[in-house]
C-alpha cells in the first residue's frame, strides 16, 4: 500500500511532523526525518488496525507500508 505523506518542520517541537492526508487524523513526529518516517509507518499500521476493528476499513492486510511521496 502506498500513502502520500506531508512532512513539516515544527520549530516549537524542534523536529518533524508527518501527516497522511488519505488517513484522517493519522499523524506522527520525530526529531529527524528518518525517525519521523519510521514513526509514521507504525502510526499507519495502527490507524488501519483500529479502523478495521470498528468496521470502517476493508482492505487486505498490508504486508509492508511504502511511503510514496514526501514533501519537505
Amino acid at each position: 500500500m502506498k500513502f502520500k505523506v506531508i512532512i513539516t518542520y515544527d520549530a516549537e517541537y524542534d523536529g518533524y511532523v508527518v501527516d497522511v492526508p488519505e488517513l484522517v487524523g493519522c499523524m506522527s513526529q520525530g526529531k529527524t526525518i528518518d525517525e519521523a518516517l519510521e514513526n509514521i509507518k507504525d502510526a499507519i499500521k495502527g490507524w488501519i488496525e483500529v479502523e478495521k476493528k470498528h468496521g470502517r476499513f476493508d482492505l487486505v492486510e498490508p504486508k509492508e507500508v511504502f511511503l510514496g511521496e514526501v514533501t519537505i
